[in-house]
């Protein structure tokens, strides 16, 4: 499956441990493989697509991180399928940065300097399931993500509200970590979270909320929210959770 084979290539990334924690672990393993060199020119391996300056590819992974890139390189392999732009410089993800990806599943913009993102810069990532947003400095999620979503991790940002309309259609997201965010209670607009049927991890910690979110759907196993300040808690606030576990 396409499942099994994308855990198969993760191994053959040379990233530094990207660690999550919770639900569906997802990293890339320093495994010191020495085809993995990084290249001085842009390779081409026998009529296969061109690698990026200075990044490392191997069997479908991009490893682009800690390069200093201040841009998304462009020419990236259109069968890509992880894209690794970990701890860079990058301030804009911008429309037609990942045109030809239609086959990645994994896109890595951990610790960047990203504060904004254009509306149809996601738009030709039909199979993305994980997006990586983590510490950088977004004041709102962007609009338009893939609806193949699976999980989408965004902790330690600037993200102060969360609309509705921003998470439309996501009905196959299962993990949702947003902690430590400048979010209020009074930025989470009602009903923001119903539409996303098969979530099951929200992590909303660390974060400036007082009152629990309404409208979480019943889907949801394991709610995290510590580190906030909830003085009290509404007899339906937790209603109709029944799976709820943690």
């Amino acid at each position: 499956s396409l499942t099994l084979l994308f855990v198969l290539l993760l191994p053959a990334c040379l990233a530094k441990p990207f660690h999550q924690q919770g639900l569906f672990d997802f990293m890339l393993e320093d495994e010191g493989s020495a085809d993995m060199a990084p290249t001085d020119d842009p390779v081409i391996s026998g009529f296969g697509p061109v690698c990026p300056f200075r990044c490392q590819c191997h069997l479908r992974v991009v490893q682009c991180s800690d390069l200093g890139l201040e841009k998304v390189p462009r020419d990236l392999p259109p069968d890509t399928t992880l894209l690794d732009l970990q701890n860079n410089k990058i301030t804009e993800i911008k429309e037609g940065d990942f045109k030809n990806l239609k086959n990645l599943h994994a896109l890595i913009l951990v610790n960047n300097k990203i504060s904004k993102i254009s509306p149809l810069a996601f738009a030709p990532l039909k199979k993305l399931e994980r997006l990586y947003l983590s510490k950088n400095s977004l004041k709102e999620l962007p609009e338009n993500m893939p609806k193949s979503l699976q999980e989408i991790r965004a902790h330690e940002n600037e993200i102060s509200k969360l609309r509705k309309a921003v998470f439309n259609g996501l009905n196959q997201v299962i993990v949702l970590e947003l902690g430590t965010n400048p979010i209020k209670s009074s930025g989470i607009e009602n009903g923001a979270f119903q539409g996303m049927k098969r979530l099951s991890y929200i992590r909303i910690a660390d974060t400036n909320i007082t009152s629990i979110p309404k409208g979480l759907p019943p889907s949801l196993t394991e709610l995290h929210l510590d580190g906030n300040k909830i003085s009290k808690i509404d007899a339906d606030s937790l209603s109709g959770l029944t799976n709820l576990a943690k």
